[in-house]
């Protein structure tokens, strides 16, 4: 295929499925806290088959997580990767994307701007709020216009405080519909994350850089699978993930052994910094 939509569109799903990795809903789940930090990541090709077109992939991957229950939670982030086709042509893709989840989950800003070869391609940004049973989006671009989406639709900081929540239950799978802001701003993944067995402490870093890894030490963490379906009711047999996020979750919300299966092609990353960030004052802002 070359360097096609599939694999841009692959990118960008890595991104913003990552991203949604770096906060948490403020109440929902108060017993859980969430460490603010900044977390970054090397990006590699793991494996493409023939069909797939990849020759190779490099990149990186930067994110900020900061705020506290009582001001809500922000996410800084961006991804910049090169991918080369096997006939030998290089596309450089840059996705910056900000997020905001207001306190108590009410509402969720979304800001995305997607740069290929430094030229802007793509940009959504919007506003959604659980609002009437459901959740409303007002959409500023890529045009301006309403959306309603289903009830039970969760953020994605809302969705990672449930699956975390889960995971202490003891729970092994999980299963939400999730509304990120991704693509045009109008998209529903239905997901179900398998979550694998608890573990104590940080674990071995493998390809993760041990001296990130150290920072992690004494927590509690899980394996989780997260496959992404699109919104298809009407489709009939079993259905394909557009998408897996495998990853490392720990009971504070940093997640490192990442990788990401799109079936033709998997995209892995490799912590290589952490650093912990000031939690907010909620007492000083009460």
């Amino acid at each position: 295929m070359g360097i096609g939509d599939q694999a841009y569109r692959t990118l960008l799903a890595l991104g913003l499925a990552i991203g949604a990795m770096a906060g948490a809903a403020p109440s929902a789940f108060a017993g859980i806290e969430l460490m603010p930090h900044r977390a970054i990541y090397d990006m590699e090709l793991g494996q493409a088959d023939d069909d797939a077109g990849i020759a190779g992939l490099s990149g990186r991957m930067v994110y900020e997580f900061t705020g506290g229950a009582c001001e809500g939670y922000s996410v800084s982030f961006r991804f910049v990767t090169e991918l080369s086709s096997a006939e030998g042509g290089v596309r450089v893709t840059d996705l910056q994307t900000t997020s905001f989840e207001e306190p108590s989950g009410k509402g969720y800003q979304f800001l995305t701007k997607t740069f290929i070869d430094r030229q802007l391609a793509e940009e959504t940004r919007g506003r959604a709020e659980h609002a009437n049973g459901g959740v409303e989006v007002e959409l500023k671009k890529p045009s301006e216009k309403t959306v309603d989406l289903r009830n039970k639709v969760l953020f994605p900081t809302q969705h990672l405080q449930a699956l975390l929540a889960a995971a202490e239950k003891g729970d092994a799978v999980f299963v939400a519909d999730v509304f990120d802001g991704s693509e045009t701003g109008e998209k529903v993944y239905y997901t179900t994350s398998i979550i694998g067995q608890q573990r104590k402490g940080a674990g071995k870093p493998q390809e993760d850089a041990e001296a990130a890894v150290s920072k992690l030490d004494g927590l509690t963490h899980w394996p989780v699978t997260i496959s992404y379906f699109e919104d298809d009711t009407d489709a009939g047999g079993e259905k394909t993930p557009v998408y897996q996020l495998g990853f490392l979750l720990y009971q504070n919300g940093v997640s490192r052994r990442l990788v990401l299966d799109y079936g033709e092609f998997k995209i892995r990353g490799h912590l290589v910094e952490l650093e912990p960030l000031e939690p907010a004052d909620c007492a000083r802002a009460n």
